[in-house]
């Protein structure tokens, strides 16, 4: 046997001896390093005679590629049995139930939000979206607002830089240019929600630059003012979790409705806690109206045909006035400890047969 044959067995012997990573790693410094038995092995070539290195250097090509091969293997093995080991001993019986202290929660604001979309789609309404970013026709134009209206001063709006041509999209301040864009997409009847964010220059303790607001719109001949009170004490006794709810309608103004009401649901307000469907005060819950005619003009309706209802209110307040967070701003600042709190266990689907809030 040759001195590279008994080299080679040797090495061999090594590698399969090898019972982890860090040993294999070590006899592959000692065989193939720098200064490795295989690399000095190579460099006694350059002392050699042409012809001795045309023999012996074959075999020592041989010797480093075997090695090489040999350990690239050995490696593929022990990762295999160490990855084997490691998820016997990370086993996780997922049938179990989640450990509350690793349970996620539901933001109140999604829980709101899913609470309002189902109680509307028992009424038949269906969930609409549209752009963040809008045009000034969808955003005010088209709802009864142009450039000089007093309105504008309603909302403290976000403006880009203008476009080439001068206009300016801007953050869209409510969500009531889906209903324009739903109008201008095909024919009635209507009868669509749109829940989104919507974004206003204004900042305090009830107020934030983003929130959230649910719209609705329905739209048909036959439609009047009894259906829209229908509509939202439906909404307001399913929400509030009550049997029975009192409205009152205000006369108000909106540029896109006419005639136009606040709505305000009977209260008791004690000690900072607010229920609903009792006592002697009031609390505004969100606005309404008929729809203006001349929004149908915009949209190519004839408003001696159709006619109809729209409303609006604020995601965020509903949250904080079912669930008693005083504060808006907490629901945008990322409190695990707020979170854990306030928010809703992931399983618990609002729906009007099991309970909007369990």
């Amino acid at each position: 046997m040759s001195d590279t044959q008994a080299l080679e067995q040797e090495i061999l012997a090594e590698v399969a001896g090898a019972a982890d990573e860090a040993t294999l790693e070590t006899v592959r410094v000692s065989a193939l390093g720098k200064k490795g038995r295989v690399s000095v092995l190579m460099k006694t070539l350059g002392g050699l005679s042409p012809n001795e290195r045309k023999e012996k250097g074959p075999q020592f090509n041989q010797l480093k590629n075997v090695v090489a091969e040999a350990i690239a293997a050995r490696k593929s093995v022990l990762e295999r049995e160490a990855l084997n080991a490691r998820l016997e001993t990370e086993r996780v019986d997922v049938t179990l139930p989640v450990l509350p202290t690793n349970e996620g929660r539901v933001h109140p604001l999604s829980q709101v939000w899913e609470e309002s979309v189902a109680i509307f789609a028992d009424m038949g309404f269906s969930v609409e979206e549209g752009p963040d970013i809008e045009t000034d026709y969808h955003n005010f134009e088209a709802l009864n607002i142009p450039a000089e209206h007093p309105a504008r001063q309603m909302h403290d709006t976000f403006y880009f830089n203008p476009k080439a041509d001068g206009s300016r999209p801007v953050l869209r301040t409510h969500t009531s240019p889906v209903q324009i864009r739903t109008m201008e997409a095909g024919p009635p009847p209507y009868r669509i929600i749109v829940p989104g964010r919507v974004y206003r220059c204004d900042s305090d303790r009830t107020h934030t630059p983003m929130f959230h607001q649910i719209e609705g719109l329905v739209i048909d001949k036959s439609t009047h003012m009894g259906h829209l009170k229908w509509c939202l004490e439906e909404f307001a006794r399913a929400f509030f979790e009550v049997d029975h709810v009192e409205m009152r309608f205000r006369p108000s103004y909106f540029p896109f409705t006419e005639p136009s009401a606040e709505v305000d649901i009977k209260c008791d307000i004690q000690d900072n806690v607010i229920k609903f469907g009792e006592g002697n005060d009031w609390m505004e819950i969100l606005g309404c109206g008929m729809v203006h005619p001349q929004v149908l003009r915009n949209v190519g309706l004839d408003p001696d045909e159709y006619q109809g209802f729209a409303f609006g209110m604020g995601l965020d307040r509903n949250a904080m006035l079912k669930y008693g967070i005083p504060d808006l701003r907490a629901f945008f600042e990322s409190d695990l400890r707020w979170l854990r709190h306030y928010g809703f266990s992931a399983l618990d689907v609002p729906s009007l047969h099991g309970g909007l809030s369990r």
